[in-house]
């Protein structure tokens, strides 16, 4: 089964009409046919932004709940290595949820993920070496 990494902008954009990239997502999502990873600090910087709306950071979790996205937790080495990336890639710079996902990729070999943040996932290397897929288009 085809797995994909969601990162936050999309996590977002699919839970808030308001958001200007909203249908793309949507689109794209509805056609997806696999399997949904992220990672908790995504979530938390999910939940971060919805914090307008409690509506949608409830629809967040019960869409987490019900299986719409495997939530995986960090461990001290991806921790680690996630710190590591953050120092590597500080001229983009890279966050700690996008650091996370790269982790996330390098420990799945995902290599695809839905992504808002072109120019860091266009930079960011998994291995140092090979290119994210990037969704939408």
């Amino acid at each position: 089964m085809r797995s994909i990494l969601l990162d936050t902008g999309v996590f977002v954009a699919l839970l808030d009409s308001s958001e200007r990239r909203h249908k793309r997502c949507v689109a794209f999502f509805r056609e997806f046919k696999g399997k949904l990873l992220t990672t908790e600090p995504v979530l938390t910087e999910t939940l971060y932004l919805l914090n307008s709306s409690i509506k949608a950071q409830k629809t967040c979790i019960e869409f987490i709940l019900k299986g719409g996205v495997a939530l995986i937790p960090q461990s001290i080495g991806s921790l680690s290595r996630a710190a590591a990336l953050i120092e590597k890639y500080r001229d983009i710079p890279m966050d700690f949820a996008d650091a996370t996902l790269v982790v996330l990729a390098e420990e799945t070999g995902v290599d695809e993920v839905f992504t808002l943040d072109n120019k860091g996932f266009n930079s960011y290397r998994i291995h140092g070496k090979k290119a994210f897929k990037i969704w939408p288009e």
